[in-house]
């Protein structure tokens, strides 16, 4: 079998794992067994900005299954639904406002969010390669984010669901670079460091 072939299948077997965790198929039982905590400025903004983020994703997916019906896009779009819902679970523990005030594919109240879903969007619609490589993209950003944001927190709930997200983003990452592996392209990080995305791609812990 071609190495490329075997990146491919095992790439999508990790989105399937991830999609299929035991802690996205019910995040609310999980975080309401946790106490509650206070909750900082910066704790609540960095939910907010998570919440938003998560849908960038998922809607940058959908738009890119759309337009080239690759089913991995599908495939992590759903998983991203997932971690949406995780972050919302949190929301409604402590009452905080939900920012999606509208589901609609590439509609965000964060207009930094908004223009990256356009930014993206119109770079992954020039070609194969290029949609996987902002798949990438995506999931680097929201691994540096994720990796900031729990630095920030000692809240217990708020962790659980970060620790959760980073572990589903690493999977991701792997399913794109497995990808772009099968058309012999690679991915260099943006966010993180190359060093770190190594140790991604290598499920080094």
């Amino acid at each position: 079998m071609k190495k490329s072939i075997l990146v491919g299948i095992m790439a999508l077997i990790l989105v399937v794992v991830s999609f299929a965790g035991g802690f996205f198929n019910n995040p609310s039982a999980s975080v309401y067994t946790l106490p509650v905590e206070t909750l900082s400025a910066s704790e609540t903004e960095g939910l907010l900005l998570m919440r938003e983020e998560e849908k960038l994703a998922r809607d940058i997916y959908l738009t890119l299954y759309d337009t080239w019906g690759i089913q991995t896009f599908y495939n992590i779009a759903q998983a991203e639904q997932t971690h949406m819902n995780a972050v919302k679970s949190i929301l409604d523990k402590y009452d905080l406002q939900d920012p999606i005030t509208d589901y609609t594919v590439g509609v965000f109240n964060n207009k930094e969010l908004q223009k990256l879903y356009y930014d993206l969007v119109a770079e992954g619609q020039k070609s194969v390669i290029d949609a996987l490589k902002v798949g990438a993209t995506i999931e680097d950003l929201d691994i540096y984010d994720l990796d900031k944001l729990i630095k920030e927190t000692d809240n217990q709930d708020i962790k659980l669901v970060y620790e959760n997200l980073i572990s589903g983003s690493e999977n991701h990452m792997r399913a794109f670079v497995g990808q772009l592996d099968r058309y012999n392209a690679t991915y260099s990080a943006q966010y993180i460091t190359n060093e770190e995305l190594q140790e991604i791609l290598l499920n080094i812990k």
